[in-house]
């Protein structure tokens, strides 16, 4: 099975799915934080391991307890996700931590900020040309 065929799109979106719904409802870690969303899943094509992109709404401390957490949790998970997931190897899963939404705001963040300026100074009239 080669990286970007159908079936393993279809089983990274399986896999995204049903993690997503035993870390909400499954894990009772209170280092976990609620506000946790599984963003991508990679399964690799021999499906013996799964990088899955955790985001973590909060602080930097509330991002490594979750991480920790789901890492401590990592047996119970792939047990379940055993039980959910109809595949001849249940992946081995390493949690990462993904920054692109944090990320994706403070660009956005700053963006704003320079147009702001530029409008007090009046060097930008109107934003019909951008």
């Amino acid at each position: 099975m080669r990286k970007n065929s159908i079936k393993n799109t279809r089983i990274n979106q399986e896999v995204q799915k049903e993690l997503s719904e035993i870390i909400r409802a499954g894990i009772k870690d209170p280092r976990i934080n609620p506000m946790t969303s599984v963003v991508a899943v990679e399964v690799a094509p021999d499906l013996k391991t799964c990088k899955a992109y955790i985001s973590v709404l909060g602080d930097e401390e509330s991002q490594k307890d979750t991480l920790a957490g789901l890492k401590s949790a990592e047996g119970y998970i792939r047990t379940k996700l055993a039980r959910t997931i109809n595949l001849r190897n249940t992946p081995e899963i390493r949690f990462v931590l993904d920054q692109s939404i944090e990320y994706g705001i403070n660009m956005s963040k700053l963006i704003d900020d320079v147009n702001r300026d530029l409008n007090e100074k009046g060097e930008v009239d109107d934003q019909s040309d951008i």
